[in-house]
């Protein structure tokens, strides 16, 4: 979906397509120079992560493993709840393994810090943190992310991957969603 399919649903593009792509590539060879002759479990949280996911995975030159992960804070609201939902648990064993959790966006920062704490409780080797996008903003506790793409302002943002009450998801850019959706 393109911006102009839905101009009336968003005040402006925060991020188009191409920046996107060419941040994944630039986030992708730092990854690659700091896992180089490791295995690496790419971890990604849905739904919102499938796209840099995809798009992260088919960028790096070597082979990693994929798993996913849905936890909710959300429901259909525009602000975290704080309060976590494992939504579907991960098929694989983190035991000794290097694990990159992929995410979408960092807002409060509170889901992620608890699916941290997870994760680090089944006993990886090691455990970082990939998000396209930051809101340094918004931020309710201090998560160290090795990857960040763009710190975005503090407004409510939908596209590649993000949404609002499931809509959205599609648009290739990230856009700012109009306050008349959501009021």
């Amino acid at each position: 979906m393109e911006p102009r399919d839905i101009d009336s649903d968003l005040t402006e593009i925060l991020i188009e397509e191409e920046e996107i792509r060419a941040k994944l590539a630039e986030l992708s060879r730092r990854i690659e120079a700091d896992y180089a002759g490791k295995d690496l479990l790419l971890v990604g949280v849905l739904k919102g992560a499938v796209m840099v996911m995809a798009d992260l995975a088919r960028e790096l030159t070597h082979p990693v493993t994929m798993d996913w992960m849905a936890v909710s804070s959300y429901g259909n609201g525009t602000e975290s709840s704080g309060v976590v939902r494992i939504l579907k648990d991960l098929d694989s064993d983190l035991t000794g393994r290097n694990v990159l959790i992929v995410e979408d966006i960092i807002d409060s920062g509170l889901t992620l810090s608890w699916l941290l704490a997870n994760l680090n409780s089944r006993g990886p080797a090691s455990i970082e943190i990939c998000a396209l996008l930051r809101k340094p903003d918004a931020a309710r506790v201090d998560i160290d992310v090795k990857y960040v793409g763009f710190d975005i302002p503090n407004q409510f943002v939908v596209g590649y991957g993000l949404d609002y009450a499931e809509k959205y998801r599609n648009l290739r850019c990230v856009g700012v969603l109009a306050p008349h959706v959501y009021a």
